[in-house]
């Protein structure tokens, strides 16, 4: 496997042509990541359009911001997203299709789009590649697979695809100006919390192996090691009613606030004291990387990716397994030591600036594309 962009020499690409698409019709972290790449790379001067699904989050996002978008329709949306592939390489041509998740991938496989152009694709999971024939010959027939972690490409490698054809690319996060008092206290007001109140909070789509019921879990001992304790659990996602009727069995109810999807997720970060990442096997954890840009102190379940990027007792507090009590004594920790809290939220913020800001995302993204092209120049014995 590629190594981490932390250690390559990054040669960075003066001008590439790229088809970047991406598929989902719903917000999460790597529709999060799509935008910011293709604003990174319009913003470098690179051409890059985006393709998406007409009326998806996505392509409404990216079109208010300006950026180039050809919007394929929701229904038969892989065929559709072929043929728009195979007509912008008719047109014009590209240096590198990219496909940012699995649906994209089988319209850039259905393209042919591997035969005019390199094709990478990105992966955000840890489970294997589906052993149908078809599902590995999408991977196959990429140039290179872009894992957001080594926990990822591991498993990428362990589902049959050759170390060579792996690389781990990290992905990133927007830095925001330092939060004033006023920017805090206004976020607060926004979800009803006082400032007497010590509110965590954890941004993401609701769904089990997301590891939401353990914050709920863990919140009847915090409270009652501190009754001024509360959680906001910004997301939606199809286990908030069970997670609801958890919290009413707990006694727990009005400690936490559930938001539903947030459009402006910002004022979630705002608001907060301290950020619980109790995923089961996060591959990455791009809302954990906010939170750390954030300046905020975080504890998370040390499974997956996670301890890539959470130093223990230094950038975080990590915790060994994923239980309530486990992850209740880690909140409590934080509750009750502020210089604690100071210390592990700015040298979070520090971490994310040198690793995850846009500008290295983008750089290393560059430097992993040109490694791809370079490859398939030589592969195919095309001159530089």
């Amino acid at each position: 496997m590629a190594a981490r962009g932390g250690c390559r020499k990054w040669r960075i690409l003066a001008s590439v042509r790229i088809i970047y698409a991406d598929l989902e019709t719903e917000w999460r972290g790597g529709q999060g990541q799509a935008l910011l790449t293709v604003r990174m790379l319009q913003a470098r001067g690179h051409e890059a359009e985006l393709v998406a699904v007409e009326g998806g989050v996505l392509s409404r996002r990216a079109a208010a911001e300006g950026m180039t978008v050809r919007a394929v329709g929701a229904h038969r949306r892989r065929w559709n997203a072929a043929r728009e592939i195979r007509s912008i390489l008719r047109e014009r041509g590209a240096d590198i299709v990219f496909a940012n998740e699995p649906h994209a991938l089988t319209a850039a496989w259905l393209a042919r789009a591997h035969r005019r152009a390199a094709l990478i694709v990105a992966r955000r999971v840890a489970y294997p590649i589906g052993k149908v024939p078809l599902a590995k010959a999408r991977y196959r027939a990429a140039d290179r697979v872009f894992s957001i972690s080594q926990f990822v490409a591991e498993s990428v490698v362990r589902s049959g695809i050759s170390a060579e054809r792996v690389a781990v690319v990290t992905e990133g996060t927007e830095i925001p100006a330092p939060r004033t008092e006023a920017e805090r206290s206004a976020a607060r007001r926004a979800w009803n919390c006082s400032e007497s109140d010590f509110l965590f909070g954890c941004v993401g789509y609701l769904l089990p192996e997301k590891g939401q019921e353990l914050l709920v879990r863990a919140m009847p001992a915090i409270c009652a090691a501190a009754p001024h304790a509360r959680l906001l659990l910004a997301g939606d996602g199809p286990i908030r009613g069970s997670l609801e009727s958890l919290s009413l069995q707990l006694g727990v109810r009005e400690h936490i606030v559930f938001s539903g999807f947030v459009e402006r997720v910002n004022e979630v970060y705002a608001a907060l004291d301290a950020f619980l990442f109790p995923s089961l096997e996060e591959p990455l954890g791009t809302s954990l990387l906010a939170a750390m840009a954030w300046g905020l102190p975080v504890a998370a379940v040390a499974r997956g990716g996670v301890p890539e990027h959470v130093v223990d007792n230094r950038t975080g507090l990590l915790v060994p397994e994923p239980r309530p009590e486990f992850i209740a004594d880690a909140a409590v920790r934080l509750l009750g030591d502020r210089e604690l809290r100071e210390r592990l939220g700015s040298e979070a913020r520090s971490a994310v600036l040198l690793r995850h800001s846009p500008d290295a995302v983008i750089d290393e993204f560059l430097s992993a594309c040109e490694d791809v092209m370079r490859s398939r120049r030589s592969r195919l014995g095309i001159s530089a």
